[in-house]
Order: C-alpha cells, then structure tokens, then sequence
C-alpha cells in the first residue's frame, strides 16, 4: 500500500511541472489494490465492461451508459453504492443469483467521470488533470469514497492534487473553475468556487513573476504583462457567478476600487455585444435567458465598487441602458443613475456618448442623457453647492456632438435642453451652435418648429460674434431673427444716448429719485405730491418709448420678409 501511494506522488512530481515552468499540471492516481482480479474496462455500444472471471451482479446506469459491475469492488470503496445495494437486498432485489441494477442521475462529472471511478475502484490508475479533477473530486464526495471506508480512497487522492493544481498554476486555476461549471453546485458546497477565487486574488495582487502563468504554444513560460491590469483576459472569461466570487475575492484583498471597476466594465465588453448578452446555449429556454441576462445586469450593478471614481461615467450609463433594456430592477436603476447625477460635475462631453445599434436609432443614446440630467436637477435643488453651470456647459457641449444626427427628433433635443433650469447657463454660445447644427442636419422642419427649438436661446447671453452671426442666420426661424435685430437696435439706441449724455445708463426715474431724495434728506422731509408727480411723467415717457420700439419692430419684420422674398 505505501509503495503504491509513494509511486502516485512519484509520479506527480515527475509530470506536474514547478512553479518555475514546466509541463501542465498531471497527476496519475495509482489506487489501493482491488479485491478482484481484473483485466481492463471495454465499451460496447452503450454498454460498459470489466474483463474478469467472475460474472457481473452489479449494474450502475449513468445517463444513457449502463457499467456492468461487481458489487464487491464498488462498495467497498464507496459508501453511498454501500447504501443503495443494502437498500436494494432488502427490498428482496438480486437474490437467486440477479443483478442489482442502481441508477445515478445527478452524479457530478456523468458518464466520463464515473468511469475513472470505475477504473479506481478496480484497481487501475487514473489520469487527471486540471479540467478534470473537480468533477472527480466531487463525484468521490458524491459517492463518500472517503478513508473511513478504505485508505487512500479517492477523496483525499483528488483532494492533495486539486489543491495543488489550484495555487501552484495560474493558468489551471481558471481550468479547474471553469470545470466547476459542470458541477454546480457541488463545486460551490465544497469550496472548490471559494478556493479558485481566492487564489485568482491572491495572484491578481501580486507580482505575476512571482509565480506560473502557463505556457504558450511553443512551450515557453508565459508570465504575462506586468501592468496592473494583466489578470483582465482571463477573469473576464469567467461566468457571472464565479465571476462575482472572484471580484469579492479580489475586494478583500484590498485591490484598488478603480482596477476592480475597469475589470468589471472588461468582463461587461466580453459578455455583451452592443446590448446583445453573449450567451449561446441553445438548450436553455428564450425566457430563461432572458431571466439570466436581468440578474446578470442586476449582479454587475451591486458588485460595483462604492468609492469615488472607480468607475467611469461611459461605462454606468451603459449600465443604464442595458438595465433599461432588459428591465430590471427599477430602484435598483434609480439608485444608478443617482449615482451618475453625482459625477456629472467631472464629466466631459464625451462621456456621456453611448451607442445605439439599430438602424432607426440615433448614434448614441440621448434618453438615458435625458433621465440623468432630470436626476441630476432634483439633487441640485436639495444641495445648495451643486455647480449648474458646469453641467449646463456639459450638456451643450453633448448637444454639439449629437445635433448632426438626422435622426434625433425634435422632442428628444428639445427635453435635453429643457432639462435644466435657466440659470444653468451663463453663456448660449454652445447651445446656439448647437440649435444651428440641428436645423441644419434636419431642413425639413416647420418654421414654428425651429421657433420651439430656439426658444431657451437668450439675446443677452450671446457673445457680439454670436449674436452678429444670429441676426444673419437664414436657419433661425423669422421670429427669433427679428427679435435679435430689435434687440439690436434698442441696444445701440442706449448706447448712443448713453454716449451723448457721459452717464451711465441709467432710467431717468432712477436719476430723479435719487436727487429727490437727496433734497428730501436735506430738509428733513418728504414731498410725496410731488415725487408722483414725477412717476408719472416718467411712466408717459416709458409709454412713448414702447410705442416707436413697436412701430421700429414691425418695419423691421416687413424689411426682412422682403429680404426673405428676393
């Protein structure tokens, strides 16, 4: 017996390859010897068996593979078969010299499995490697091939070389992992998940020549790049529930927030295609992927790291769109878009461009700019130090790189430039640039269209150059042109007479109020018959003033019609 289990290990360390390189990792079980002489295990169709003298009374159906075998060398070696064949006497089954016929549908691993436990139990060696020895390691447990029923039994075999294989090889982490799949949740029961994850941590914080990446097709070591985000590649080809045990894995071990979120947003591009989840198992039901793809969504938004700028604003708002599209938790979205809100002040316009994929949709996605925006307002009014200017340059500067886009409608541009109040905004400049470049990519609009259009765009926050390029603007609609031009004029008008009179330009009422109460201060009283006297000679002047600012605004809008006519 001792020289059989030295030979197994002799025999790992002369194939297994060091930390340093080497082959991939092999191990060959070399099982205690069998109660039964026997000659190799043969396939006939679907049909298993085991040459040997004695006649089989024992038949174990594994899927659609019936094994063809001896009570004796099974159940010693495991004690669920132990069970199942004592069950089965005792229900009068075998006797008279029949075969006891067990079925095992759920064991981990199925058909191929069970057959190196079939080869273990007789006797011969096994070979495992890195894909296989989880699904072994939990079909043993399945079976409770432990030491208790017979030393050196499988259990502890597979268990010494999973452990092994899992923090000795980088590379065959993520094989034994990824064999976990086929095993769930027996994998997950018996921490293979849990050790997997915490060696991919492990590895992930530390220096990657510290140990064995793999080897590439020619042989060499392969230790990888030496940047911080080297480890990306291979995590992200993990599923989504191993996956989230790896980046909690990865959290505890104190890993920078902004690599765990660029990690997430590597495996998001992986997993996703434009909105589309990469995920082709034709097996699985439409509305069973669909469910997958909400709790996958749902999954990557809790998983987020929590901290300031770990994450950036492009990738929350894909978030937001892929929540939107397969609907997920609403307060859930809620709390993502606050989120974003929040980060709105350190956006640059780009940020926010996220692409659309149909052929009827705009580039990039104005909705989810739209909900952003509305939530970014309602945390403004209850915070008194929140910068609106900041975002409102933000959002002009967006409209400029999406105006262009024919097929932007008029109500989505129109929401986005409503959707911040008036005093967000310092200077149109922007926003007119903008206004100009939707008019033009989109000729067809109606004249009170344009006016809706332009309808947030204010004289007295135009640049001169701006408003110049206004008022000469055959894209703006009459309406807002002719205002310009009046504007215009009254401003010259002022500025000539404030000119002429070397004061500043100020109402006559002010000037009058002033020196009236100056004389009031003086003598120590007030005249109030005289001051309304005053008031209303002022309010006259006012009127009369109004009258030739109409009688100026209509011949300018009969100057320009014509202007338009010729």
């Amino acid at each position: 017996m001792r020289s059989k289990m030295m030979g197994c290990r002799e025999e790992h360390q002369s194939t297994h390859g060091s930390v340093l390189g080497g082959k991939p990792n092999h191990c060959v079980i070399y099982p205690p010897k069998s109660s039964i002489v026997a000659g190799e295990l043969e396939r006939r169709n679907n049909d298993w068996f085991v040459r040997t003298k004695v006649a089989s009374d024992l038949m174990v159906q594994v899927g659609d593979f019936s094994f063809h075998l001896h009570k004796l060398a099974m159940v010693s070696k495991s004690g669920y078969l132990n069970r199942l064949v004592f069950a089965k006497r005792s229900e009068g089954h075998g006797h008279n010299g029949g075969s006891l016929k067990i079925v095992l549908d759920d064991l981990p691993g199925g058909t191929i499995t069970f057959e190196s436990i079939v080869n273990f139990c007789y006797g011969f060696k096994v070979d495992v490697t890195a894909a296989s020895i989880a699904p072994l390691y939990c079909a043993a447990n399945f079976l409770e091939m432990s030491d208790d029923l017979h030393q050196g039994n499988l259990i502890s075999k597979t268990e010494a070389f999973l452990s092994f294989a899992i923090f000795s090889s980088w590379k065959d982490t993520f094989k034994v992992l990824k064999s976990c799949e086929s095993v769930s949740p027996w994998s997950k029961d018996l921490l293979i998940v849990k050790q997997c994850s915490d060696a991919i941590a492990w590895k992930a914080s530390t220096d990657p020549k510290a140990f064995t990446l793999g080897q590439n097709s020619n042989g060499n070591l392969n230790v990888g790049e030496s940047s911080d985000t080297w480890w990306f590649q291979d995590v992200s080809t993990l599923r989504i529930d191993h996956f989230i045990q790896v980046i909690e894995s990865i959290k505890r071990k104190g890993v920078k927030p902004e690599l765990v979120g660029s990690c997430i947003a590597h495996w998001t591009a992986k997993w996703f295609s434009g909105t589309t989840f990469v995920f082709d198992d034709p097996t699985i039901p439409k509305h069973l992927t669909q469910k997958l793809q909400r709790i996958t969504i749902e999954s990557l938004i809790n998983m987020l790291p929590a901290e300031k700028n770990s994450v950036s604003c492009n990738f929350l708002l894909y978030l937001v769109k892929l929540g939107l599209k397969i609907q997920v938790n609403s307060e859930l979205l809620s709390k993502l878009e606050t989120r974003i809100a929040s980060m709105l002040e350190q956006c640059c316009a780009q940020d926010l461009l996220v692409k659309n994929y149909g052929d009827k949709d705009t580039t990039y996605d104005v909705g989810i700019v739209i909900r952003v925006v509305k939530a970014y307002v309602l945390l403004a009014l209850k915070n008194s130090t929140a910068r609106l200017c900041i975002v409102g340059r933000l959002i002009d500067g967006y409209l400029t790189l999406i105006a262009r886009n024919i097929n932007l409608t008029l109500i989505d541009f129109k929401l986005l430039v409503d959707a911040l109040p008036t005093n967000a905004r310092s200077c149109d400049n922007n926003l007119y640039r903008a206004i100009d470049m939707y008019l033009k990519a989109h000729p067809s609009l109606m004249e009170e269209e344009r006016a809706s259009v332009c309808k947030a765009m204010e004289y007295h926050r135009l640049s001169e150059d701006a408003r110049q390029h206004a008022m000469r603007n055959g894209r703006l609609p009459l309406k807002i042109v002719t205002e310009f031009m009046l504007l215009e004029q009254v401003k010259m008008a002022r500025s000539i007479s404030a000119s002429k009179s070397n004061i500043n330009p100020r109402t006559t009422t002010q000037v009058i109020m002033k020196m009236n109460n100056k004389k009031c201060l003086e003598k120590g009283f007030i005249a109030p018959q005289k001051e309304i006297m005053l008031i209303r000679k002022e309010v006259e002047n006012m009127k009369m003033q109004l009258n030739q600012l109409q009688m100026c605004k209509l011949k300018l809008q009969k100057q320009v019609q014509r202007s338009c006519i010729k």
